[in-house]
């Protein structure tokens, strides 16, 4: 049996969206790990933009995390169950604004010296804003919708764990956003997490292939 092939690096944001749409969906692939320092040629060869996160299936190739997290949710239903209408458009616009607006302002926060004349407190604040803004529509449960995982929570967690890693401490500190940190929280807690999180060797043409999700 052949299993869809999926090129991935740990730490992006990106792939992390994809890997835990499959780990929900329970949908096993062949996992290559890669440095972006160190492309494969055949991971290029399908998808010239030399980004991840890709997934190889039979017929197609997805080269876009959204549009792989849509298909591994036609595929497999979940979440489909778990939203109205009203929260399903909102879901869209939310993951939209992290993706265009918040990941912006991230890059030039986080990675500041990639960039000339970046002001980083500048950065820092509009990504906050955009944080103060999704406290106010949020649950008080567990996920941003309640107490079930759902599109959202997996889109742009990884993007707000970002935006902590760039200062912890600082970030631990606001108030303001209590609910998004403890959403946060659940969600780096959680077994999910650790299973997406799981450390694979980088990927060497030839090598024997390696599965996600780790049993």
């Amino acid at each position: 049996m052949s299993y869809p092939i999926l090129y991935s690096f740990k730490r992006c944001p990106y792939a992390m969206r994809a890997r835990m749409a499959l780990q929900l969906a329970e949908i096993k692939c062949e996992i290559r790990e890669i440095r972006l320092s160190n492309k494969p040629e055949h991971m290029l060869e399908v998808s010239p933009k030399g980004t991840v996160p890709i997934l190889i299936l039979e017929d197609k190739v997805i080269d876009e995390s959204y549009d792989i997290v849509n298909w591994i949710i036609e595929e497999s239903n979940i979440f489909n169950d778990n939203l109205g209408s009203e929260q399903i458009d909102l879901t869209e616009s939310l993951i939209k604004r992290f993706d265009d607006e918040f990941k912006y302002h991230l890059d030039r926060y986080k990675y500041a010296t990639r960039y000339e004349n970046t002001d980083l407190e500048f950065h820092r604040a509009k990504c906050l804003k955009v944080l103060i803004d999704l406290e106010t529509i949020v649950s008080k449960g567990k996920w941003m919708f309640g107490e079930k995982l759902n599109k959202l929570d997996i889109s742009i967690l990884p993007f707000i764990r970002q935006f902590r890693i760039a200062n912890p401490e600082w970030f631990d500190s606001l108030e303001e956003i209590s609910r998004i940190k403890n959403i946060l929280k659940n969600y780096l807690d959680s077994e999910e997490f650790k299973k997406v999180m799981f450390k694979y060797d980088e990927w060497q043409l030839g090598a024997k292939p390696v599965y996600f999700p780790p049993t």
